[in-house]
């Protein structure tokens, strides 16, 4: 199944997905800060485009609520997101990983983790 672009909305959503399990539209709502907390109704109609994109599914109904859970996982989301970013700097790593340097977001213990896994991954080949 080909992984379709999700909105930061839907993101959110996944979430709360992510880290209930499971959940209904009402508990997926109420995940959210009280402040900018979107509608009921936004929240439904966001499941029903991420049902669409099969992200999530309805696992089963209690009385007159749904509840769905993710059919996508975190990493995989991740991955693609990683995938279309380095994308738009032309599939090269290193301006990205410059920007994240200079911006403070990347730390040297990070730096060396991912030189760690680099050694490790070109053993393998």
């Amino acid at each position: 199944m080909s992984q379709k672009r999700l909105s930061r909305l839907e993101l959110r959503i996944m979430e709360a997905l992510w880290k209930h399990g499971s959940a209904s539209v009402r508990e997926i709502q109420e995940s959210f800060p009280e402040k900018g907390r979107p509608a009921h109704n936004t929240v439904q109609t966001m499941l029903t485009r991420l049902e669409a994109k099969q992200a999530v599914r309805r696992a089963k109904k209690i009385s007159n609520a749904h509840i769905y859970e993710p059919m996508i996982t975190r990493g995989a989301t991740q991955r693609l997101l990683v995938d279309e970013l380095l994308a738009f700097f032309g599939g090269r790593a290193a301006p990205l990983v410059s920007h994240l340097i200079e911006s403070g977001q990347l730390t040297l213990q990070e730096v060396e983790e991912a030189r760690k896994t680099l050694k490790k991954e070109t053993k393998r080949d």
